[in-house]
């Protein structure tokens, strides 16, 4: 995808919405080590079930407003009634079921960060610290080694392909594709071990 500005994005970099270009550039792929930032992503990840990551991303700053600015202790302590204001939340994706489970979801993301240390050590060392480079996948081991393992603790709304687009999200897996800038840039970055990393065809 060629943007005005000339640059070739990944194809599903919808050119005509500004905040999807902004997040394709500026985010997505990026390594995410702070858990404040994971928990967000998580979070809103699991209202992407059945539905795009556009429609969730132009909800954002709505979810941001809605759910106290992604503070995971104000979330944890969420009531039936703060769950049912939500629900009438026309700015977010009001389904119940999701909801329900963000709020169940924040509370094991918690114990997880208590477990060990942070949930950043948790989910990065499913990889030992690396990045891993594919494309063209919907799934793979890893994410369901990882959804396998929340469904385990009681996250509901993480399933193996929820979680691959997580991890493609924060930077675990790096996916974008060989004709995109950002790729190009990549390649560059890491010329001398490309072959070691996998990072993008040159």
């Amino acid at each position: 995808m060629e943007d005005t500005d000339y640059k070739k994005r990944c194809a599903w970099a919808n050119p005509k919405n500004e905040l999807y270009i902004k997040y394709h550039d500026e985010e997505w792929g990026q390594p995410v080590y702070d858990d404040q930032k994971l928990f967000e992503m998580l979070l809103l990840e699991s209202f992407q079930a059945g539905l795009t990551w556009e429609c969730v991303l132009n909800k954002r700053e709505a979810f941001r407003k809605a759910f106290d600015g992604f503070d995971l202790e104000k979330i944890c302590a969420y009531d039936a009634d703060k769950m049912e204001e939500l629900r009438q939340d026309a700015g977010i994706i009001r389904n119940r079921l999701k909801i329900k489970a963000a709020v169940n979801n924040a509370r094991v993301f918690k114990k997880i960060m208590e477990e060990y240390g942070s949930f950043s050590t948790y989910l990065w060392g499913y990889t030992k610290g690396q990045v891993v480079y594919e494309k063209d996948q919907v799934t793979s081991p890893l994410s369901d080694a990882i959804s396998k393992d929340l469904k385990k603790r009681g996250m509901t709304f993480v399933g193996s392909t929820i979680i691959y687009a997580y991890l493609q999200a924060v930077g675990v897996i790096y996916s974008h594709e060989d004709e995109c800038y950002l790729c190009r840039q990549e390649v560059r970055k890491t010329k001398d071990d490309k072959e070691e990393t996998g990072a993008c065809s040159d």
